[in-house]
């Protein structure tokens, strides 16, 4: 049971808790480089998993357990600090009526991670959005209002502006949309010319559009996703 994959997947968990703690206290960039930490636990489970031939069902529910949490209520809390501050004026009964409804994406990804636990398609890539890119596009919400970005930052926080990025967001979650993965089988350029194509892109808006680039780099990596499945239609049609 405690073994290195396993505590990595509870140092995931332990870091989105800690997480919700910041947000709800102010600290945002905290909050931020506690996710980032989570991330990086989640990706090094799996890959120490494989390395060491560690698997089981303990480790796969545990590591759906800790995404709920730090890619599920964490996205959830952020959208909920940004909505109180869209409606300082609205009454409090015990809970900002509001403000509530943030939480609707803690649901959608509620639903997207029993989905993938089920879904035998998933194994070598994604049915819709999965719950880290989610996380890292709600990220990039919070710091280009925390550090005003281009100047947006009003406009980030217009409740008409966070409802539908929370609609769209949910809806992605369970759409049944193939978006590629990042798990590399070799190297090399053949056989994973999208993914270093989208690494490529990424990185390029981080350099020019900072936090902004959270968010465009998501949205990248959705418009490569559709291009490649366009590209896979018609090589199946000849």
């Amino acid at each position: 049971m405690f073994n290195l994959p396993n505590l990595l997947t509870l140092f995931n968990l332990f870091c989105g808790c800690c997480s919700i703690v910041s947000l709800k206290n102010g600290y945002y960039v905290d909050a931020v480089g506690w996710l980032i930490a989570s991330g990086l636990a989640d990706f090094m489970d799996g890959l120490v998993a494989r390395a060491m031939k560690i698997s089981g069902p303990m480790g796969k529910e545990l590591d759906s357990l800790a995404d709920m949490v730090s890619f599920g209520v964490v996205p959830g809390v952020i959208f909920h600090e940004l909505l109180l501050m869209s409606f300082p004026e609205a009454p409090v009964y015990g809970l900002n009526l509001h403000a509530a409804p943030a939480f609707l994406l803690t649901c959608f990804a509620c639903l997207r991670l029993a989905k993938f636990n089920i879904d035998t398609r998933q194994s070598d890539s994604f049915m819709g959005l999965n719950t880290p890119a989610m996380t890292m596009f709600t990220t990039g919400i919070l710091l280009v209002f925390h550090w005003d970005t281009f100047g947006i930052g009003t406009f980030i926080i217009q409740p008409s502006v966070l409802f539908s990025l929370i609609a769209i967001l949910s809806y992605l979650l369970i759409a049944e949309i193939p978006m590629f993965a990042f798990k590399l089988k070799k190297l090399g350029w053949k056989g994973n010319e999208i993914q270093f194509s989208f690494l490529g892109f990424a990185v390029l808006q981080f350099i020019f559009l900072r936090e902004a680039g959270l968010c465009t780099a998501i949205i990248t990596y959705i418009l490569f996703s559709l291009f490649d499945n366009m590209k896979s239609d018609l090589v199946e049609r000849g």
